[in-house]
């Protein structure tokens, strides 16, 4: 587990009592409602749309530095070697609250794997990640990135600037290796690239 991840947990002062509960708080939530009937106004997302990239067709691996929501700073050096899962999202976003639940289970099932999950926050100032956080039993750390959009830059080609939310799997080299553009409306397709990024030689 790599060095900031239990400064993270101490940060979050509320979480989820049980995973089964995750999933009533995004069927209870009115924005996350709202996005599933189709009657949410103004808001731009992707198709869900995914695509996986061959080993050989990889680019150059990702590098980024950021402050997280506690204010400790994480880079992509923290993750080298690890199975990487990076979602692009904020709080506001309908879709986002509708797979937080899914994300954090997926987070927790492959947390002995190897695998680290990072948020990045493109809209939100830290008590707002917080909250959402606590609200949606989100242990994984989010880099606050609305200052600067240096983390952004750094996916830029990767994650298009209208497609919010978006979820990378990066290997253990840190290229991306597959990509979601839009809410994860099947867990399992995570899994399995997950799955196969865990699957490839070190």
């Amino acid at each position: 587990m790599k060095r900031h991840t239990s400064a993270w947990f101490g940060s979050v002062t509320v979480l989820a009592t049980a995973l089964i509960l995750l999933a009533g708080c995004a069927a209870s939530d009115p924005l996350a409602q709202q996005y599933r009937a189709g009657t949410g106004q103004g808001y731009i997302s992707g198709d869900g749309a995914f695509t996986v990239i061959a080993e050989a067709d990889r680019g150059e691996p990702i590098e980024f530095v950021g402050e997280v929501e506690n204010g400790d700073t994480v880079s992509s050096d923290d993750y080298r070697g690890d199975v990487l899962v990076v979602n692009f999202w904020f709080a506001a976003c309908p879709p986002c609250r509708v797979e937080a639940p899914d994300l954090e289970q997926i987070a927790q099932q492959f947390a002995a794997d190897g695998v680290s999950f990072l948020g990045v926050n493109i809209y939100d100032q830290a008590p707002t990640a917080l909250a959402f956080a606590n609200e949606f039993g989100v242990t994984y750390p989010s880099i606050l990135d609305v200052n600067s959009g240096s983390v952004r830059l750094a996916f830029a080609g990767e994650v298009a600037p209208n497609s919010v939310p978006t979820t990378l799997v990066l290997d253990r080299q840190g290229r991306v290796a597959a990509r979601i553009s839009g809410l994860l409306s099947e867990p399992s397709v995570l899994r399995s690239m997950i799955t196969d990024a865990l699957a490839e030689a070190p």
